[in-house]
């Protein structure tokens, strides 16, 4: 490659890097589902089985307790007694966060960030869901806007 066309390619390179470039941001909340307890549907197999349906919408709070928004979506039962496939929706004053994947019946689950609206158009990232075994669930989104 001539010496010009080396330092051009280099120089977009570093420019593409430049503006691409986004620093993370972290969000915590609570979901709040003692108020608001997830619906059972129940399919197929009497009791908890495979193919069975949590729907849920409930109050989403900061971790002083105040309601910052809503947490609603829907949940299929995949594994008995370990897991869930999950989408759901964080609802925000300025926007909302949509997620999706694998939700554990215990420990900690890495949710995928799938998209936005409003401030959070362009989101991408995870949540790490934590079921803290009291009706609540704590949610950490660690996440880029771009």
């Amino acid at each position: 490659m001539p010496d010009s066309l080396s330092r051009i390619f280099i120089a977009s390179l570093f420019g593409i890097t430049a503006c691409t470039h986004v620093a993370p941001q972290s969000i915590i909340t609570i979901a709040y589902a003692r108020a608001h307890k997830a619906n059972f549907v129940d399919i197929g197999v009497p009791g908890d089985s495979e193919g069975d349906i949590l729907t849920f919408d409930q109050p989403l709070l900061d971790v002083q307790g105040s309601r910052i928004g809503n947490n609603s979506g829907m949940c299929i039962r995949t594994r008995v007694g370990h897991s869930f496939q999950c989408q759901w929706t964080l609802t925000l004053e300025n926007g909302s966060i949509q997620v999706a994947g694998r939700e554990f019946d215990k420990g900690t689950s890495e949710i995928t960030i799938v998209g936005g609206t409003g401030q959070y158009s362009g989101i991408s990232g995870q949540m790490e869901s934590v079921n803290n075994g009291d009706g609540t669930f704590t949610q950490i989104l660690h996440y880029w806007v771009q």
